[in-house]
């Protein structure tokens, strides 16, 4: 039962670190070269789809690591899992105080309601949304080499 909670969270988190690759370092681009309305527009659209479902994926992924963590706390890369359950805390915490607000305006934005200071406050989101995905590309590496 060890090995398939092992394996699931690793995949699930595996997963999730996949997404928020692809929205820095492939969806973000694509969004900031479109005109101006149209790529505000992409960022708010993507802001509520994935607002929606990234919360559940953060907290399921901490939940299933602190599940693995004592579950498996008298086997070998015990501690490696418990670091890599400090990080994915880090991750959400920094999710809800930083990114999240910032999200949350950008989500209800449009082409006339956006403030004049709109391009900041998403260059803002994106430089703390690389930290976030180096957090947990850190969090995923560890349950990786936790189960070797």
């Amino acid at each position: 039962m060890l090995n398939a909670l092992e394996v699931v969270t690793t995949v699930i988190v595996g997963l999730m670190v996949g997404v928020e690759f692809s929205v820095a370092f492939v969806m973000n681009p694509i969004l900031n070269a479109l005109p101006e309305d149209s790529g505000q527009l992409g960022h708010a659209h993507g802001g509520r789809m994935l607002g929606a479902v990234m919360p559940v994926w953060y907290i399921g992924s901490l939940v299933l690591a602190a599940v693995w963590a004592i579950a498996g706390r008298h086997h070998d890369g015990a501690g490696l899992v418990v670091i890599a359950g400090a990080l994915l805390i880090v991750s959400v915490v920094m999710s809800i105080l930083l990114l999240v607000p910032i999200n949350n305006r950008n989500k209800a934005w449009t082409p006339e309601t956006r403030p004049a200071d709109w391009k900041q406050q998403l260059n803002r989101w994106e430089r703390l949304h690389y930290v976030r995905v180096a957090v947990i590309i850190a969090a995923f590496t560890l349950l990786v080499t936790a189960l070797t």
